[in-house]
Order: structure tokens, then C-alpha cells, then sequence
């Protein structure tokens, strides 16, 4: 995270789990000056707990934001977990510099862009450099949203105004803003400044355009966000995998995926298998942005990545 107070990030997961009527009232006082919604809540939670010295900032750092999800979670869940906050060092999240064998996501992608092999394996583990230089040498990579923009286009302009209002995320009419930005422009790009503005931002509007892509709508949200979701897992150390078991063992009814074909064989949960069957889903229409061998059904026939067989 930005910042290691722990205390702080608290004491904001609080108000936004407990979302106090002064809070709300605050928030909706802020967005009526037409402030994006990040910026309102920022002011809104400066106001309320009454030291914007201290919180000032707090939610422009992206890891903090996440920090925050986090807390708001185990308040959810009611977690006997005990969270520790650990500072991000030395670069921050949309840095492209290295610094003291450190750098963040963005330096990493541009360095794949611009071939810097001798930089990247600096930054992160060798294991996990051996897996990406055999995925980078296959083609099997995408770097950003507009590897897909012309589905998304299509999509868009295929769907009706209802059912892009039933997209999560849009609210207030947005859904003609976008239905228009589609008919009128043919990048992404294009797409998403025509769409952005102080209200709605770009991360936003590149989230819906996800949804709309993997045909995520409001109602499979509302589900996902109510049910119990499985454990997918996807690939492990030798450590990793004495941990899971002692897991499963504490809790042997959680829904562990180790196999897609034999969870949706045996599950007799619903909504669960309509979940998985997104993640098939998502992983087929992301392998479309390969550079070749765009294989669809990945998630049958790829094996769980164990870390002590990784070759070079």
C-alpha cells in the first residue's frame, strides 16, 4: 500500500462498510457539484471524520483503495484475521522507472513492449520470469484493453440501450452516452474518451466495457456478490500446496477447483457453476488476443502451475 497506518485505512473501511446517513448525505452533497465519484467520496470522508490533513490523499493511492476492500471485508465476514499493513517501496504504481531492482506493473508491461528481457528478470522472482519468457516467446500475451476493441464494438453496437443499461456500473442514463460513443468512433481509444468524464472515469468505463465484452450483467453480480464463491487454484509452491491442505482440512466445505470438468460434473450449486462457466468464458475470449494459437477451453486442458517443475 502508500501508506502503512493501518489505523487510518480503518477508520475509512469503517464509514464505508457502516455507510453512516451523515456520510451519505455528505457524498451526495459532493456528487451534486458533478465531482467523479472517487473525488466526492474522497471530500465526503475528509469532512465526516473531520481531518483532512490526515486522509487527505489517502484514496488516490490504488493499493490503498484495495487495502481499504480488504478491511471492509473481513468487517463483512467478520474474520478473526488480523490485517498488517506494508508499505509499497520505492516505486509507485504507475512508475515506469526501476529503482533499487524494484518497479511496478507499468514498467514491467512497457519493458515487455520494448523488449528489455535484462530489465524484467531484475524485478521479479526467476520462476515466475521462466514462465513469462515461455508465454512471451509462444505470443501468449495481451497488454491491454484494445487487443479486444473490436469485439467490443460489436458488441456494443449489437446490444440494445436496455441492455447496456443492465451492465454493472451504469446508472443515470449513461448507457446512451455509450450506445452513441459505439455507433460514432471504431478504437477503443476513441470509445472511452468519448464516454469518460468528471462523473464517470476511465477506469470505469474500461470496467463496463469488460462486462459488456464477457456479457456480465447486473443480475450475475448481485449473484456473485451473494453467494460463497469457490477457490480457484490455479498453481502453487511446495509450500503453497502443504498450505492448502491444511486449509481444506479446517474447512472441508469450501469449494476448492482444482479440476473445471469435475466441479461442473459434481457440483449441484447453481450459481457457482454459472460462475465458473464465466471464467471458461472470460479465458476464451481472452486467448483471442494472443498473437497465435488462439485455443479456446484453456481452463480443460491447462495444468495446475507447480512451481518446483518449472523449467527453463
Amino acid at each position: 500500500m502508500e501508506t502503512n497506518d493501518l489505523a487510518t485505512l480503518n477508520n475509512i473501511a469503517n464509514v464505508l462498510y457502516q455507510e453512516p446517513k451523515e456520510y451519505v448525505t455528505m457524498l451526495n452533497h459532493e456528487l451534486s457539484k458533478g465531482l467523479s465519484f472517487p473525488k466526492a467520496r474522497e471530500n465526503a470522508l475528509m469532512v465526516y471524520l473531520n481531518d483532512i490533513k490526515r486522509y487527505a490523499n489517502v484514496l488516490s493511492g490504488s493499493n490503498n483503495i484495495l487495502g481499504i476492500e480488504y478491511l471492509k471485508a473481513l468487517k463483512k465476514l467478520k474474520s478473526p484475521l488480523k490485517p498488517i499493513a506494508i508499505k509499497r517501496e520505492k516505486v509507485l504504481y504507475q512508475d515506469e522507472m526501476i529503482v533499487d531492482d524494484f518497479a511496478s506493473a507499468t514498467a514491467i508491461r512497457k519493458m515487455i513492449v520494448n523488449n528489455q528481457f535484462n530489465d524484467i528478470m531484475k524485478v521479479i522472482p526467476r520462476s515466475s520470469y521462466i514462465l513469462l519468457a515461455q508465454e512471451l516467446r509462444k505470443g501468449h500475451y495481451v497488454l491491454d484493453l484494445s487487443k479486444f476493441q473490436k469485439e467490443i464494438l460489436y458488441i456494443l453496437r449489437k446490444m440494445t440501450v436496455e441492455e447496456i443499461r443492465n451492465l454493472p456500473d451504469v446508472t443515470e442514463g449513461l448507457e446512451n452516452t455509450i450506445k452513441n460513443a459505439a455507433d460514432s468512433c471504431n478504437n477503443i481509444i476513441d470509445l472511452v474518451n468519448m464516454i469518460k468524464s468528471k462523473r464517470y472515469t476511465q477506469t470505469r468505463i474500461q470496467r463496463i466495457l469488460v462486462y459488456a465484452l464477457l456479457g456480465i450483467d447486473k443480475k450475475a453480480m448481485e449473484t456473485s456478490k451473494r453467494i460463497e464463491p469457490y477457490v480457484r487454484v490455479l498453481g502453487y509452491s511446495e509450500k503453497g500446496q502443504r498450505l492448502l491442505s491444511e486449509i481444506m482440512k479446517k474447512n472441508p466445505k469450501t469449494n476448492l477447483v482444482t479440476s473445471v470438468k469435475k466441479f461442473l460434473e459434481t457440483s449441484k450449486n447453481k450459481n457457482l457453476k454459472e460462475m465458473l462457466q464465466l471464467d471458461i468464458y472470460a479465458t476464451n475470449i481472452y486467448t483471442l488476443g494472443y498473437e497465435k494459437d488462439s485455443w479456446a477451453n484453456l481452463d480443460y486442458t491447462n495444468k495446475i502451475v507447480s512451481i518446483q517443475d518449472i523449467k527453463e
